[in-house]
């Protein structure tokens, strides 16, 4: 399995103007062409993990996408808690301030529930622009309940016996002392296997951190939370286009996408023998996907 590759440099990146916390931003593809704006996972992680593979919805559109607040290079420096509503009301000025009105979301992810909260408070809040479509790829649960189950089936995946093998086998290595970048690297292929339906591919993925209190600090912010009735006004109240992509070994439950499709009217497509990274573990499918939907 080929390790993760190098990042090209942007077309233009910088630091929004327009957010309460300067934000980074980059921009790939041709700048004419239809903006899609893209939304990381987490949260309290950073950008820069979706790529290089995630740049080939770059190769036919201008693709914006930024580093959430807390996360990455938009490092809040203020003692304000993070919250789900603070990240919507940053998307909303970036898509203004970016010209992406009404804007496309590619979600990924904790990227894929802001999409859906997002969307979900636009109808509330005229300041936010609506968007136009959602393209929604392993979207986080959306309801407590699910998240808890995804929290539980990660931890048993982590702890499978070939996972721990490899642990073990890693410590004994003597790397650490060896060579400190391959250990790291090793380490965060480890720590992320349990995602994947081969542990194997974790190789190709672009090495991330999340900020733990970034993250806790959404979370809490959601509460014992359940969208799906607020998915059901939504799709009754605004035509909205959805795609959701999930994989059929994605930790994160089944249930949870089905649940969010039928809510808003979305086509479902699960992808077989793929869990919760399909821009790695399957990326022809998934962009075959997408390429169609935003065809249509």
């Amino acid at each position: 399995m080929q390790a993760s590759q190098p990042i090209p440099a942007p077309r233009l990146d910088g630091m929004s103007t327009s957010t309460p916390v300067p934000l980074y931003w980059r921009e790939d593809g041709p700048a004419r062409t239809s903006p899609l704006v893209l939304l990381h996972g987490g949260p309290g992680a950073h950008h820069d993990y979706l790529y290089p593979q995630m740049l080939a919805l770059a190769e036919s559109h201008r693709l914006l996408t930024y580093d959430q607040r807390g996360g990455g290079r938009s490092r809040a420096t203020d003692a304000e808690p993070i919250t789900w509503r603070t990240q919507t009301h940053d998307l909303g000025n970036i898509v203004t301030e970016f010209g992406c009105v009404p804007p496309t979301l590619v979600g990924y992810s904790w990227g894929g529930l802001l999409a859906m909260l997002y969307a979900i408070e636009a109808r509330k809040n005229a300041t936010l622009p609506m968007p136009e479509r959602l393209v929604l790829v392993s979207p986080a649960p959306i309801t407590r309940e699910w998240r808890n189950e995804f929290e539980s089936t990660l931890i048993e995946r982590q702890r499978a016996p070939a996972i721990v093998a490899l642990r073990e086998e890693l410590a004994a290595s003597g790397l650490r002392e060896t060579d400190v970048v391959a250990f790291r690297q090793r380490s965060f292929e480890l720590s992320v296997a349990g995602y994947f339906a081969d542990p194997a591919m974790a190789r190709a993925l672009t090495p991330f951190r999340v900020l733990q209190r970034v993250q806790q600090s959404v979370w809490d912010s959601l509460g014992a939370f359940d969208l799906r009735s607020e998915l059901q006004d939504l799709a009754r109240a605004v035509h909205l286009p959805v795609v959701v992509v999930h994989g059929s070994q994605d930790p994160i439950p089944l249930a949870s996408s089905q649940a969010a499709a039928e809510a808003l009217h979305a086509e479902l497509v699960v992808l077989p023998d793929c869990g919760h990274v399909p821009y790695v573990e399957q990326p022809a499918a998934l962009f075959e996907v997408i390429t169609r939907f935003l065809s249509s």
